[in-house]
């Protein structure tokens, strides 16, 4: 399953979980939910407590991804490091065995 297929269905379950769930929690507790004095009606309450909820799941996301991707290019970091130092270390022995291949390899004989 895709990473953007896995995170629709994770918005969509949560949007999901997040009306059922509050719906009837508002009807079971009998909450009445005032913005100033006017009333707000339960499906528009839920309505903005999901769309919080999702835009915290998106934001735990977005840390989440920037802490794995910060992991992913300190590993590449050190790796790449390490590749540089064998390449420095080893560049004379590198050199001889490119000098010893370009003279010693079957030249192709042309033919007429």
């Amino acid at each position: 399953m895709s990473f953007f297929k896995s995170l629709f269905l994770a918005i969509f379950a949560t949007l999901f979980l997040t009306y059922v769930l509050g719906t009837s929690f508002i009807e079971l507790l009998d909450v009445d939910i005032y913005m100033g004095e006017q009333l707000i009606e339960p499906l528009k309450a839920i309505s903005v407590s999901a769309l919080v909820v999702v835009l915290l799941v998106l934001v735990a996301l977005a840390i989440a991804m920037s802490v794995f991707g910060s992991l992913i290019f300190i590993a590449m970091l050190v790796l790449g490091g390490g590749a540089m130092l064998l390449v420095g270390v080893f560049w004379p022995i590198f050199l001889i065995a490119g000098i010893i291949w370009l003279v010693a390899r079957d030249k192709p004989v042309a033919q007429y």
